[in-house]
This record gives C-alpha cells, structure tokens and sequence, in this order.
C-alpha cells in the first residue's frame, strides 16, 4: 500500500491513498493551521471506525441478518505527554434493522475487534478499547 501526503502551507496537508482519492488535513489555528481540513490523529479513528464498521456490517449480513444503518460513535482519551498516544477509545455501535439477534452482533463486534480490524487491533497494542452497542428496529 503506498501513499502520498504533500504539505501545502501552515499545517495543511493532502493525502493521496493508493486508490487515488484524496483528503485535507490541516492543524488548530493555535499552532499554525488554518482549521480547513480534518486532523491527522482524528483520521487514525476514522480510519480505525470505517475498519471496523465494514467487518461488523459485512459479518451480520453473511449471518443473514437484516441490517439496515450501522453507525459507530468513537470516543477516545490521549495521554498527556509527548507522545500523546491514545489511552483509551471507547466503540459505540448502533444498529438498525429488522430482528437482529442481540448475540450475532456481539459476534460479529467481537469478530471484527479479535480478528478483523487491523487498524483496532494495530491501536490496541497502545489504548484500551472497549465496545458496546445499541440495537435499533
């Protein structure tokens, strides 16, 4: 997997991936950015929920569940000092559809933090995560 970020100016960057889309990322007015774009260390969770939103949606509907709307609401502390890793993130998921097994969705959010999501097991070696969930009809 190869990637390109080029900075611009301030804090203002673009990233490339290697499938040719692209993103702005840029820093807090405070150190130099100019707030146009999203934050390097938000990316990480975005990137980290995408991951996992895909293993848990993918898994329910091999399991012939009737998912309609997975959405995952991500809340993490960092560390104070250098380097301000996270410590703890926190997994929220909530799921509409139509007779979902409360124990498949457990499944397949325990599929995807033990096993799938490279990105929640990468930043587990650092953070505590933790998951719960929310069903919806």
């Amino acid at each position: 997997m190869n990637t390109t970020v080029k900075w611009i100016d301030g804090m203002m960057m673009v990233g490339e991936s290697a499938s040719g889309h692209a993103i702005v990322m840029d820093g807090p007015e405070d150190l130099g950015g100019k707030n146009l774009g999203i934050r390097p260390m938000e990316m990480l969770l975005l990137g980290m929920g995408g991951c996992t939103t895909i293993d848990v949606v993918s898994t329910l509907k091999k399991m012939r569940e009737e998912v309609r709307d997975c959405r995952v609401e991500i809340l993490a502390a960092r560390a104070d000092e250098h380097p301000k890793v996270f410590t703890k993130i926190h997994l929220n998921f909530i799921i509409n559809g139509s007779n979902l097994d409360e124990k498949k969705v457990e499944k397949a959010i325990s599929l995807s933090a033990d096993k799938y999501c490279s990105a929640s097991i990468m930043l587990g070696k650092v953070a505590d995560i933790t998951h719960d969930f929310t069903i919806n009809e």
